[in-house]
């Protein structure tokens, strides 16, 4: 395996040096003034490890920044970014939630910390929290479609990535900057702080941070349980109108230290995350089983590790050096209610690292060749430990090349991966090549269009190679299968974007077929008194649809009103008939009041229905939510805000479809929410 890599990469170089050498017979174009508007609109993107404009990127990405998040409500991963365009949640209860994009989740699905993996569990089940909270980020970047290249096959649905300040880029601001922000909420009797800060002017500067928020059980606007639901299984629900074991308290807290200077900066960190959330269960008056295991907690624990660092060089065709390495110890343990008794353990530990060697910006020419190494041990302990322990190793080398001609140009990308998978009774290995192509061009001023071509594969999972037990998270006894073989995925994407002083429109067109698309399905028969799940390979089409608008209605000195608007759609099918869980069609308004002490938001969201379900699934009904936000500097110019924010405010029964317990576990009722944020 190492011999391929080291092959690949050798290759690579070649090809990088070759090209670099190409462009540099041409002259460097000129610097920009500095208020320019590719100089302004410049942002370095998860998308890339070269500065790219959000404007001129050839595929899907959102930028949830530290000012958003500042404001959002306080929630994992997946709820924070349910109803950013092609997003939605895995939901499991507060205490856990993954995102789901353009209809997939789970493996497909990669979340990063700071470029590099989460080295945590949260893939393999919908139960498992992932590791980092929202509440720690400075910004949260999404990517969607053929960008997530450089990152390998566990993004071939997406990637998600959390970058934080923890190891420090740059000096603090006069030597000492922070940030602190909390809230409380009605619903769920929340509590929430979170925040940070940097001090040293240089080359030494430190760094802290922290994450405290809890909650009590939530209330809902109907009895947990479904009509649908208790009258397929003859049930007779609880009428109590609050989803029981749903309280969370969760603690993170890290610091770290750079040496930052005039070309780069190197750094280490360390973090540590204690979360204890309870799992939703069945609220019912009739049948009882008296052989229930009762109500579940979990308690996640987490230490990592992370190494850091960006170095200018003049090295042949090279500019800039980047480094990102992290490793961490993972425990999830689950833990009964009643007895205190720990039944399943889960434990990850592992390191990851990635390398990108950055080119010379040559007459519009980008580039760069990257590294990356990942080493895991995973291990399932205790009566429902269905996977055996597995020694994971992953290499992968890319290379993203990106030529500019101001009217035109390209995006090209080009990876391989090797994955191995070892038991105590057998090894599997996989071998996959990725490539993209993207073609753009810029009709008009402030206009962009843009075609993308690529071909990915991702390797099996262990739980999907190796499961043979029963999986309370999913409701199933999971079987694996050892034969299976890499799942590859041809996708096509076309992207408009418009660009104007008072109108901004952006849209994804796309489609993704899938060779051995991996999913599991009921056999019928009954073991443990779960039904059989099993793993097995088919063919698959997705196609789905973005747009996002915002336009200037009115402006008035420093006072703006703005209309925006958000509309997705994803449709899926296999060989078998339709894929599960794949979320309804989602459209957004919001009317937006920007002033400089008083901003006011009103937002309605309505979800459709979604009765296209697999053979397992129930239907589930649409709905419509009304949000309201207001948010107040009571000082002119201060860093101080307040803000009162208004969720569900129609108190709609939400069942999100995308989750496993939508038909037990409904989103929160309405909720009212106060709160601070303040930068020094």
């Amino acid at each position: 395996m190492l011999r391929r890599v080291a092959f690949s990469a050798a290759s690579l170089l070649a090809l990088a040096a070759a090209v670099s050498a190409h462009a540099a017979d041409a002259p460097a174009p000129a610097a920009p003034a500095p208020d320019s508007d590719t100089e302004v609109s410049k942002v370095v993107i998860t998308a890339a490890p070269y500065a790219v404009s959000l404007d001129t990127v050839t595929s899907s990405v959102n930028v949830i920044t530290r000012d958003q998040l500042d404001v959002a409500p306080p929630a994992g991963l997946g709820d924070t970014l349910n109803g950013q365009p092609g997003l939605r949640s895995t939901f499991y209860g507060p205490g856990a939630s993954r995102p789901v994009i353009r209809g997939l989740s789970g493996p497909r699905v990669m979340v990063l910390e700071n470029g590099v993996g989460q080295v945590d569990a949260s893939s393999l089940s919908p139960d498992h929290a992932v590791a980092s909270d929202p509440g720690e980020a400075t910004r949260v970047e999404v990517l969607r479609g053929p960008s997530t290249l450089a990152y390998g096959g566990s993004g071939i649905g997406g990637v998600v990535n959390i970058i934080d300040e923890r190891v420090p880029s740059s000096p603090a601001a006069n030597g000492f900057e922070g940030r602190v922000a909390g809230s409380v909420s009605s619903v769920d009797d929340g509590k929430a702080i979170n925040g940070s800060a940097k001090f040293g002017k240089g080359p030494l500067v430190f760094a802290i941070d922290a994450d405290h928020r809890e909650s009590s059980d939530y209330d809902v606007p109907t009895a947990p349980v479904s009509s649908r639901l208790a009258r397929r299984d003859g049930l007779t629900p609880d009428p109590d109108k609050t989803v029981k074991n749903t309280d969370v308290e969760m603690d993170a807290y890290g610091a770290g230290v750079s040496y930052v200077h005039d070309s780069g900066f190197f750094g280490v960190s360390v973090k540590k995350t204690d979360t204890t959330y309870g799992v939703p269960y069945l609220q019912v008056l009739a049948p009882i089983d008296p052989d229930a295991e009762g109500p579940v907690s979990i308690h996640l624990q987490q230490t990592r590790y992370d190494l850091r660092g960006e170095q200018d060089v003049d090295l042949g065709p090279f500019a800039k050096i980047r480094l990102s390495a992290g490793h961490a110890k993972y425990e999830h343990a689950e833990v009964s209610v009643d007895s205190g008794e720990v039944g399943t353990r889960f434990l990850s530990d592992g390191t990851e690292g990635r390398l990108e060697l950055v080119q010379k910006e040559r007459d519009g020419w980008q580039g760069a060749v990257g590294f990356q190494a990942l080493e895991r041990h995973f291990s399932a302990i205790g009566d429902e430990a269905f996977v055996p322990s597995t020694d994971i190793k992953e290499y992968g080398v890319f290379t993203l090349q990106r030529l500019d001609k101001g009217v035109w140009g390209l995006d090209a990308g080009l990876r391989f991966d090797s994955r191995e998978l070892k038991t105590d009774f057998t090894k599997k290995s996989f071998d996959n090549v990725s490539a993209s192509l993207g073609l753009f061009y810029k009709p008009a001023d402030h206009q962009f269009v843009a075609l993308t071509l690529s071909r990915n594969g991702r390797a099996p999972t262990e739980f999907e190679l190796f499961a043979d037990g029963p999986h309370p998270g999913t409701g199933g006894y999971e079987v694996g299968d050892a034969d299976l073989k890499s799942e590859k995925v041809t996708s096509l994407e076309a992207t408009y974007r418009y660009t104007g002083e008072r109108l901004r429109v952006e849209g994804h067109l796309w489609g993704a077929q899938y060779d051995g698309f991996i999913e599991e399905a009921p056999t019928g028969a009954v073991q443990d008194d779960l039904p059989v799940f099993q793993y097995f390979q088919t063919d698959a089409k997705f196609h789905g649809a973005e747009l996002e608008t915002s336009y200037v209605a009115w402006r008035g000195g420093e006072n703006t009103l703005k209309l925006e608007g958000v509309y997705d759609y994803v449709r899926g099918k296999t060989d078998l008939g339709v894929p599960a869980r794949v979320p309804p069609w989602g459209l957004t308004g919001r009317v937006v009041w920007s002033g400089p002490r008083l901003d006011v938001q009103t937002e309605v969201r309505r979800v459709g229905s979604q009765n296209r379900v697999a053979d397992f699934e129930l239907p589930t009904d649409g709905y419509t939510q009304v949000n309201a936000m207001v948010t107040f500097k009571p000082v002119a110019d201060s860093a101080l805000r307040l803000f009162v924010d208004g969720r569900n405010l129609t108190n709609e029964t939400i069942r999100e479809h995308a989750s496993f317990l939508k038909d037990f576990a409904p989103s929160p009722g309405r909720s009212v929410r106060a709160g601070f944020a303040w930068r020094f």
